[in-house]
């Protein structure tokens, strides 16, 4: 929960590299779309999409997403913001994945299509294993406390997507270079990455009993769900059955099972 205690200036340091690491994620997707500067992330999936893919309109999520988290950065690195728990032990962690998401713009640009893989993976757990081990801290949090609404909400939600973008990222760089195992069908493949994802969204969902967590991934989800209606059935309506569970079961554990231990 959110604290008086004042930042010290090593506290202070560490929160204005937040605030930078939030820009720099922020201004490196406008500068590589204004200056035409290498592979657009259209371009970039579009020679390993065929496997599994998106709806162009779900990475609108982005706008939502950068709003959150230039909120959190900004209000974290404000003086007069307590250094809480939750401030003091996700700044570091949240910095690095803000720095992978800004990179991992300039890698899809260069089209250096396993070094994507590795920046967003290592985005992913940056952010969700610190927050997994401050299970009690993300669940104690009241609803309305400034922590929850400006820290866990931003952090849980870019979790979230990365939850589905990095599975997403591998296969499409899996398929891109002929690379998935022929044990299964392409279409087989999909709906394994589906499931994975479904289960890792549940499981992450229990433990941290916060909305924000699941609904990005379920958005994604449905954009798959979009992509492939019309050429492959069986994906497409895999992945809307499986936001639909992963909705219900993140509704249930942050409603009605948040305050268990």
């Amino acid at each position: 929960m959110s604290s008086i205690v004042r930042p010290s200036p090593a506290q202070q340091t560490r929160r204005l590299a937040v605030l930078g690491a939030a820009i720099f994620a922020i201004i490196v997707p406008i500068i590589q779309a204004l200056g035409n500067m290498g592979l657009s992330q259209a371009q970039f999936a579009s020679d390993g999409n065929t496997t599994l893919r998106v709806a162009g309109y779900a990475f609108s999520i982005w706008s939502l997403l950068y709003a959150g988290l230039l909120a959190y950065a900004v209000r974290q690195a404000l003086p007069q913001t307590g250094e809480s728990t939750l401030i003091n032990r996700l700044g570091w962690p949240s910095f690095v994945t803000f720095i992978g998401i800004g990179l991992w713009i300039i890698m899809a640009a260069l089209d250096m299509k396993f070094a994507s893989v590795v920046v967003i993976f290592a985005s992913l757990l940056a952010l969700l294993v610190p927050m997994l081990l401050l299970v009690n801290t993300v669940r104690d949090t009241p609803a309305l406390d400034r922590d929850r609404l400006l820290l866990i909400w931003p952090l849980a939600a870019l979790a979230g997507w990365l939850t589905v973008a990095a599975p997403l990222n591998l296969i499409t760089v899996l398929t891109a270079y002929d690379a998935l195992p022929t044990i299964l069908s392409p279409t087989l493949w999909a709906i394994m990455f589906v499931a994975i994802t479904t289960v890792i969204a549940i499981g992450v969902s229990w433990i941290l009993r916060t909305l924000a967590y699941p609904v990005p991934i379920a958005w994604g989800l449905v954009g798959a769900f979009v992509a492939h209606r019309d050429n492959n059935p069986a994906l497409s309506f895999a992945a809307l059955g499986a936001a639909f569970v992963i909705i219900v079961f993140g509704a249930i554990f942050t409603f009605g099972l948040r305050r268990a231990k």
